[in-house]
């Protein structure tokens, strides 16, 4: 397997930047359409995730020390050894930092690993007085900046900016061995649709040069790297693929030679997010039976030279009566794991130290930061600290991640992209303002009030039109400031009262006209470029299927039906000249959950399938470019990214937005992450790419675990 060279790697320091171009070397990505536009979409909650890592002795109970510095979030940490961090080629040569810190940060809009260097003390001039410090390593100059209250250095390591040529993608569970580090990145294409992009790779820090450690055809999830440095496990699929799994994900435990991915072999059934304890020690996660996330240990003899383990014993760790998932081994204190738990009396999940000889929990952050939930640990080389990441919450002298626009890094450069703080946004015709809502399916904690609002294409303006239970936006293209919706609840069946209403946004006491009748879940309007009518869908006849209605006085002025069949036709949209509507339907196989993506001329001919996501796979939200030339979506088209135990809940562990042109060809991956992304829409103007704070301050860490841990 030849590695991919790579000629440099970007370095930051904290307050100062410095740019060394990591590349794929991947042509730059074309333009779409030719105009300069904009797509916004929505993560669910995700803007209130504010991730930052923190660390606890491992010896008792004592003030948690937060590592990472409050910009955007950061996640799935981890602690080198001694011996790797000696041989990093970008560390000051006359300072000895307390911790060292290498993790995954979501920072400037795409997914990087950064390495931080966090000292106990500033460096201080000759006068004592706190400054900037310039030394110089043998190949790389660097400036570091302090903090008042501690000195950090900050390195990017893989990912951001340094990824060239449009190729962006997410980057997971970091690992550092002597001067390679291990990884999980999504940047390759396995050319199947609904085939998980996830791979490791390593990358040589020194010269940048990267080599696939995963096989092709294969993905791989949550590598963990041997205490010896010898050899790499993973959670995988092998050759099987990923089925459409959203709780646990059905992959059995991998190993494989860190230094080039070979000798391969499976040491365990059934089995995910492993950690070495020694090379010949497992410990895993798996829902057992009787319905408990529960750690196992696998114990086994590999045979040097030979693809295969001898003797493998796997053994039950923690007990039944409570969750515990994502373990990390003690390396140099066999005696206790860390492991994340989801106890049936808490709503939290917590990280806990188990001692595996005594069979007994010694430590839990309960006692530390009860009504918070904690992911992913990790411990140090020494034993002697365990990390994780959780929200850093609004109090504290930090920077929060509360935006109401986040620029996303897009590889399309005319198509600025961007992550909305809401549900089902909608431009207006001339791109100026965005029209979204807050769901009912969201925490209250989160929602102050459910509904329709409306602000400015630059996220300023927030303001609340509708404080009604609602979902799909969409504006008339003739009537300035009047928006459709949906009044209702969302997720229900054919006969849910569910029903379309217009309003006049800009009226400076909204009246709101309801345009079907008899709530028979009539949903997801969009106008015709023409301002005479509205496509949605309705439940009218027992199945969900399109019609089309009169887009001043609804129903009452004029209905027609535009498909017809045993099936669901839904998330409708029509195309700028008036041509095409595009659609999401599951006539393939009715009920089965899957979904395609087609497009029907507005009398009724003309069907065409667009898109198919693999078998059962689902793609949702069509909607035209400007031009009408290009669909952009939301698919499982990749597959999932990440085991979606290790995240915070989400409905399906899958979903990133796609855009394809109108006739089914040159599918492009615009969001790479491990999230459900969903109900993306296209603006005719290009935004500035630039994040859009709340002016509220935001809702902080307003989020839930995964629903089915409940």
């Amino acid at each position: 397997m030849e590695p991919q060279n790579i000629p440099t790697f970007f370095l930051i320091f904290t307050f100062t930047v410095f740019s060394f171009p990591l590349s794929f070397h991947v042509a730059a990505a074309e333009g779409y359409g030719g105009a300069r536009s904009s797509i916004a979409f929505a993560t669910w909650l995700r803007s209130s995730y504010s991730f930052d890592i923190f660390s606890l002795p491992t010896s008792g109970p004592a003030n948690e020390v937060r590592l990472t510095d409050g910009v955007s979030v950061n996640s799935n940490g981890h602690f080198p050894s001694p011996s790797s961090v000696s041989m990093l080629p970008h560390l000051p040569n006359r300072v000895l930092p307390t911790t060292h810190l290498i993790y995954v940060t979501e920072r400037n809009g795409s997914s990087s690993i950064y390495h931080d260097a966090i000292y106990e003390t500033p460096l201080a001039t000759s006068s004592g007085s706190r400054s900037a410090h310039r030394v110089s390593t043998e190949s790389i100059r660097v400036e570091c900046k302090y903090q008042t209250d501690s000195t950090r250095s900050q390195v990017r390591l893989v990912g951001g900016d340094g990824e060239t040529g449009g190729r962006i993608s997410m980057k997971d569970r970091p690992s550092l061995v002597g001067q390679n580090l291990i990884y999980v990145s999504t940047h390759e294409d396995p050319g199947q649709p609904r085939a998980s992009w996830t791979a490791v790779y390593s990358t040589l820090l020194t010269t940048g040069s990267t080599r696939r450690l995963t096989p092709r055809g294969v993905a791989d999830f949550s590598p963990a790297v041997s205490p010896s440095g010898v050899w790499t496990a993973v959670a995988s699929y092998g050759e099987t693929g990923w089925q459409g799994d959203i709780e646990e994900l059905g992959t059995d435990i991998y190993v494989f030679l860190t230094r080039d991915g070979s000798n391969r072999f499976r040491v365990v059934e059934h089995g995910g997010w492993p950690s070495w304890a020694n090379d010949s020690t497992l410990y895993f996660h798996r829902r057992d039976e009787d319905g408990w996330w529960s750690i196992y240990r696998a114990s086994f003899h590999i045979r040097e030279g030979e693809n295969r383990a001898e003797a493998v014993v796997t053994h039950r760790v923690t007990p039944p009566g409570l969750h515990a998932f994502t373990p990390a081994a003690s390396v140099s204190n066999p005696r206790f794991i860390a492991v994340a738990t989801r106890r049936p009396e808490s709503e939290f999940r917590h990280v806990e130290l188990y001692d595996v000889v005594s069979n007994r929990f010694i430590l839990s952050t309960r006692s530390v930061t009860p009504n918070a939930h904690h992911y992913n640990p990790f411990i140090s080389p020494d034993s002697t600290r365990v990390g994780y990441h959780k929200c850093r919450g609004s109090t504290g002298r930090v920077r929060r991640n509360d935006l109401v626009l986040e620029s996303i890094k897009s590889p399309i450069s005319n198509i600025s992209l961007f992550q909305v703080d809401g549900s089902f946004p909608s431009y207006s015709p001339d791109g100026e303002r965005i029209a979204y809502v807050k769901l009912t399916t969201e925490p209250m904690a989160y929602v102050d009030s459910p509904g329709l609002y409306v602000m400015n294409s630059d996220g300023s303006g927030v303001r609340a039109v509708l404080t009604r239970p609602a979902f799909a936006t969409a504006w008339d293209w003739k009537r300035r400031g009047v928006v459709y919706t949906s009044v209702g609840p969302i997720f229900a069946g054919e006969r849910s009262n569910v029903d379309i209403v217009s309003i006049n946004v800009d009226d400076e006491n909204p009246s709101i006209k309801t345009l079907t009748h008899g709530g028979q879940n009539n949903a997801f309007p969009s106008a015709s470029p023409d301002g005479k009518w509205v496509v949605f869908r309705s439940g009218r006849s027992g199945y969900k299927n399109l019609y089309v209605m009169d887009a001043l006085n609804g129903e009452t002025g004029g209905l027609r039906r535009l498909t017809e069949g045993p099936w669901t036709d839904t998330m409708c949209n029509w195309s700028p000249d008036g041509e095409w509507i595009a659609f999401s339907s599951d006539r393939g196989n009715p009920g089965s959950g899957s979904y395609e993506l087609f497009k029907i001329h507005p009398n009724g001919t003309g069907l065409q399938k667009v898109l198919q996501s693999g078998s059962g796979g689902r793609i949702n939200h069509p909607w035209f470019s400007p031009d009408g030339k290009y669909i952009v979506f939301v698919a499982d088209y990749a597959g999932v990214s990440a085991e979606p135990i290790s995240n915070p809940h989400h409905f399906q562990p899958y979903g990133d937005v796609f855009v394809i042109k109108s006739d089914g060809s040159g599918i492009q991956r615009l969001t790479h992450n491990s999230y459900e992304d969903g109900t993306p829409a296209w603006s005719p103007k290009f935004a500035k790419p630039v994040n859009a704070e709340w002016p509220n301050d935001g809702s902080h860490c307003s989020f839930e675990d995964c629903h089915w841990l409940g």
